[in-house]
């Protein structure tokens, strides 16, 4: 299986404060993976180091090496980088502008001006998101009209208009009621067919309903990193059965 990030010996401290340690991991291309575990247990902080989100915060130092196809992450250009991984995060957040512009305005940052290659991209970002049908004829529309899970639907079409590789998902539907958590459900399965996904999750029945592989953290730790199937059948780390059984956490 492809391999799209690599990840050996990584570290990572705020200040005194060490966060991730010695994370070891492969995440497969068209695979989605899921990150499960405890609040404070390193998830989110590992995911964002997936797009140098963590540059961001000035106490934060990392050590180990981090690869994406190949290419050593820190050598690449941030935004580069955040092209080609993108972000989706735990509470929807449009931009107060119309659905149209929410979606245009990276490919408009990238220089894109044409009317009829934008309105194409968005259409197609909107398709692939499951939320066309239900704003096809209100683009103009301001978004924060939008449902909750309209708008992290919409936040998803904003990272596919980018064309990337891979979309990070923090915690997604949290923030959802279980009807929008379901199409955002489905939404996954089947963006896998053209996108590497990565998953926050402190749901459980998600991570086993949408994920290929997954992974438990605690404590800054990987504890098991497996099929999905196999750990959730047959973990072999006490600790990894004890937070599925619900024993902690």
């Amino acid at each position: 299986m492809e391999n799209v990030f690599k990840v050996d010996k990584l570290n990572l401290s705020y200040g005194d404060n060490h966060v991730l340690k010695d994370i070891d991991m492969e995440l497969y291309k068209n695979q989605v993976t899921a990150f499960i575990g405890p609040s404070g247990c390193g998830k989110s902080t590992f995911l964002r180091c997936l797009n140098r989100m963590n540059d961001l915060i000035p106490s934060c130092r990392i050590s180990g090496s981090l690869e994406y196809n190949e290419k050593d992450i820190n050598m690449m250009q941030a935004m580069e980088l955040r092209t080609k991984v993108g972000m989706v995060f735990q509470s929807p957040n449009p931009f107060p502008m119309s659905i149209f512009d929410n979606v245009a305005y990276g490919p408009r940052c990238q220089g894109i001006k044409n009317k009829q290659k934008l309105h194409n991209i968005v259409v197609n970002a909107l398709q692939k998101a499951a939320l066309y049908d239900e704003v096809k004829d209100r683009l103009k529309d301001n978004a924060l009209g939008l449902s909750g899970g309209q708008q992290q639907r919409l936040c998803i079409a904003r990272a596919i208009a980018m064309e990337p590789d891979v979309i990070l998902m923090d915690e997604p539907t949290s923030a959802l009621d279980p009807i929008s958590t379901l199409k955002i459900e489905e939404l996954i399965l089947e963006l896998k067919e053209d996108y590497t996904i990565i998953i926050v999750t402190h749901n459980m029945g998600q991570a086993a309903r949408v994920s290929d592989f997954t992974a438990f953290f605690l404590l800054g730790e990987v504890v098991e990193y497996a099929p999905t199937v196999d750990l959730f059948k047959n973990p072999k780390n006490k600790k990894t059965e004890d937070y599925i059984t619900g024993r902690f956490g």
